[in-house]
């Protein structure tokens, strides 16, 4: 049996859409709602290669010249979010200078407070692909 590879030529694939989501209340627009942020998807190289830049050689407590790796996971998930943000654009250096920062993943960190970081860190996975806590325990009951 013949097998096309049709489907898998990138012309044939389905784009994936931006997904909007507003992080916060506290960015109103003109109309009084919460102004959505849009997300974009990145591709498995990319992400691994964000992941890769974060990861740091710490020693080993009691081994000398031992040496472990430790992904500094404040740090990738402010990566990602910020390569992910289509709007607002974190690299706009205005925006940035309004909020003290240089760097988009700075940027991320200082607008959003706590519980709306690790939520839109949430959101930014979920659109990526990764599956949240609830979807795999659902999968794990059934």
């Amino acid at each position: 049996m013949s097998k096309s590879l049709s489907a898998f030529m990138r012309p044939n694939v389905a784009e994936i859409e931006n997904a909007h989501y507003a992080p916060s209340p506290r960015f109103v627009g003109e109309d009084g709602k919460p102004v959505e942020w849009e997300i974009c998807c990145i591709s498995a190289d990319e992400y691994g290669r964000i992941r890769s830049s974060c990861i740091r050689q710490v020693p080993v407590a009691g081994k000398k010249n031992q040496f472990t790796q430790m992904l500094d996971a404040y740090a990738f998930q402010s990566k990602v979010c910020a390569r992910c943000t289509v709007f607002p654009d974190l690299n706009d250096a205005g925006l940035q200078d309004s909020w003290g920062v240089a760097r988009p993943e700075e940027l991320v960190g200082a607008m959003l407070i706590g519980g709306e970081f690790d939520d839109y860190v949430t959101e930014v996975f979920r659109v990526n692909g990764f599956k949240t806590e609830g979807e795999l325990v659902g999968e794990a009951k059934n």
